[in-house]
Formats: C-alpha cells, sequence, structure tokens
C-alpha cells in the first residue's frame, strides 16, 4: 500500500475582527470623544475670537470655526470607534475605518468649498459680477472633483474603480460625439467669460436683436428685449455674432439729423440749437457738443447733432434733445419743412378747364 500524502492548503479567510467591549476601554473611548469636544470648543472660541482682531475673515471666521469643531468632534469618534475595534472591520477589499475617513475627508471637503465660494460671491459686493460668479463656481466644483478622487484612495477602493471610470470616459467620448452642439455652447462659454464682450445688465444688439442682458450661462445666453420677451442666445451662435455693447463705455454719443427749410436761416439754426444743448444738464461739456450743416438734402438743410451723454442716460437725452430743439425752432420762426419735390416735364401740358353749370338753369338761362 502506498500511503496517502496530502497537504492542507493555507486558509485565506481573514482573522475575525477583535471588538473590545470591556468596561476599561467603552470609559477610554467616551473619554477620548469627550476630550474632543472639550477641546473643539475650546478652539472655535479661539478661532471666533481670532476673527475679531484680523482682516483675513475670508479664512478666520465663525463659518471655520464650525467646521473645526465637526473635524474635532467627528475625529473623536473616529477614534474611539478604531480604539473599539469597529473601524477595523473588513468590506471586501478595504475597512469599515478606511470608509469612514474617506466619508469624512470628502465632507469637511464639501463645507470647505461651499463656504469658499459663497465668501468669493459674497466679497465681490451685492451685485456679483458673472465672472466672480463663474471663478467661484470652477473653484467649487474642481476643489469637490479633488477631494472625490482622494477619498476614494483613501478608501481604498480606487483600484476596483479603475475598470468603471474606463468605461465611463469610453461612453463620455460617445456621447461628446453625439452632443456636439452641447459641447460646442460650452466651449464658447468658457471663451465668451475670458474674452468678457458683455455683463450682466449691459444694453446690447447682437445681429438684429436688442435688450438688456438677463443672464449668461454656460450654455446660453438671456437677453431681455425691449418690448420685454425673453430671448435666449446659444453661446455658440452669440460668440460668432457682431455684438455692440451700448454700456460697455461710461459715454455714449446722441446722433440726431434735423431738417430746416431752405429759406431759413442756417446760422442762427445752429445758434439756437446750441443754445438748447447747453440747457440740458445731461449732456457733456466734454467731449464737446457739434452742431454744423452736415448736408443739403432734396427738401430741407440737414443740421447734425452730436452729443455726448452718460451711457445709462442715452435714450433719455436723445428724446430730450429732440423735443426741446423742436420747439425751440419753432420759437424761432425757423420752419422744418414737408418733403417737397418738383416735376418737371419735357414738353408743355395743355390743360382744358370746364366751368361748372350755373346753378340758375342747365343751359344757363333764367328761370
Amino acid at each position: 500500500m502506498t500511503a496517502n500524502n496530502t497537504t492542507t492548503a493555507p486558509s485565506t479567510s481573514p482573522a475575525p475582527i477583535q471588538i473590545d467591549l470591556s468596561l476599561l476601554t467603552l470609559v477610554e473611548a467616551a473619554v477620548i470623544i469627550f476630550g474632543m469636544i472639550v477641546l473643539g470648543r475650546i478652539v472655535r472660541k479661539i478661532i471666533i475670537r481670532k476673527s475679531k482682531e484680523t482682516s483675513l475673515t475670508w479664512i478666520i471666521n465663525e463659518d471655520t470655526a464650525d467646521i473645526v469643531f465637526r473635524m474635532f468632534v467627528l475625529g473623536g469618534i473616529i477614534w474611539a470607534l478604531y480604539l473599539l475595534g469597529i473601524m477595523s472591520y473588513g468590506l471586501g477589499p478595504t475597512t469599515v475605518g478606511n470608509i469612514a475617513f474617506a466619508m469624512g475627508f470628502f465632507y469637511f471637503s464639501y463645507l470647505i468649498a461651499k463656504k469658499s465660494k459663497d465668501y468669493m460671491i459674497m466679497s465681490s459686493g451685492k451685485k456679483a459680477r458673472p465672472e466672480t460668479i463663474v471663478k467661484a463656481k470652477v473653484f467649487y466644483y474642481l476643489f469637490i472633483t479633488i477631494a472625490f478622487f482622494m477619498a476614494l484612495s483613501f478608501a481604498g477602493v480606487s483600484t476596483e474603480l479603475s475598470a468603471l471610470l474606463a468605461a465611463a470616459g469610453i461612453t463620455g467620448i460617445v456621447l461628446g460625439f453625439s452632443a456636439q452642439t452641447v459641447v460646442s455652447n460650452f466651449i464658447s462659454g468658457v471663451f465668451m467669460y475670458f474674452d468678457k464682450p458683455l455683463l450682466i445688465g449691459d444694453q446690447v444688439k447682437i445681429g438684429e436683436l436688442e435688450g438688456v442682458v438677463e443672464d449668461i450661462r454656460i450654455l446660453s445666453t438671456r437677453i431681455r428685449a425691449w418690448d420685454g420677451t425673453l430671448i435666449r442666445i446659444p453661446n455658440e451662435k452669440l460668440f460668432n455674432s457682431n455684438i455692440v455693447n451700448f454700456m460697455r463705455y461710461p459715454v455714449r454719443r446722441v446722433d440726431v439729423n434735423i431738417g430746416i427749410a431752405y429759406a431759413a436761416d442756417a446760422e442762427r439754426a445752429v445758434e439756437v440749437i446750441k443754445r438748447v444743448l447747453d440747457e440740458i444738464p445731461l449732456v457733456l461739456v466734454e467731449p464737446e457738443p457739434l452742431v454744423y450743416v452736415d448736408r443739403l438734402d432734396d427738401s430741407s438743410v440737414v443740421v447734425a447733432i452730436r452729443a455726448w451723454a452718460p451711457s445709462e442716460k442715452w435714450f433719455e437725452v436723445r428724446t430730450r434733445i429732440i423735443h426741446n430743439v423742436k420747439r425751440a425752432l419753432d420759437e424761432a420762426g425757423i420752419e422744418i419743412p414737408f418733403p417737397q419735390r418738383v416735376n418737371w416735364f419735357a414738353n408743355e401740358l395743355k390743360i382744358r378747364i370746364e366751368e361748372p353749370p350755373n346753378k340758375s338753369g342747365e343751359n344757363g338761362e333764367g328761370a
């Protein structure tokens, strides 16, 4: 008989987790949590007191103090659970402790990112500029994305997710080809952010569309037209259009043309118009307004008015100039003529005039 020599393979199953729930360990865990809470409150009070003495309020403030206090409390709880042995419990390729630490890290990263974004927006004033809002959002999402991948690494599951991320990348490429318009609008929105051709509240003309910029988003821009309707313009189309911004510079020129009769005194009309401009407070002295005879039209002598006004008051100044100039010319007896036309005929016209019949009788005889 041949001896049957068999060897037993070593067991690969993880060793059982030893959870220590003795009275001494429980007391130690409670002391750790209590001590971290007390220490967190002390640090919180120190930060709040320092926030009243420093100019770096965007870092040292009450919100930061609350976040630090929560970190101490959570840290104490995790420490106590490690002491009890609960955090060493295995979950697949990782442990409860790694997952808890990763979740805590991501949670506090989210709080820091959110508070930083809110502060960046609030520090720019009551009406935040669009570029400030975009910067704050970019910082927020970038911070959250980095914190997310770091949390995966801390949790010990980043290797297992690599295949899933690769599949997601391939899916993203396929979706990118099928959503070229969305991607194009997004890229155009990024270029618009750096180019800054318009801001919220600007009065603009884009192609044949005119209105006030209501909102600038990643994929589109919204314009409120003069008649109160909403116009949504994709950023790709906006980026490739001619944009006229009426509010980019602090002053804007008012152009008005007035026609006077050929029989009127043009020099006197210019003097009357200049006097009218001097009486309008919103017409700027520098640059100096210009009034001059511009051209000779078919029915009138055209006098050009070129006056500068604050951009936000342009429409008000223009309507006031037209109204006051019309009234001043009327008072000065300077005619603003209707269109007239003189017709010349190559041959002499023969006109037959028929006299109306006599009322007294059909044949012109009395009754």
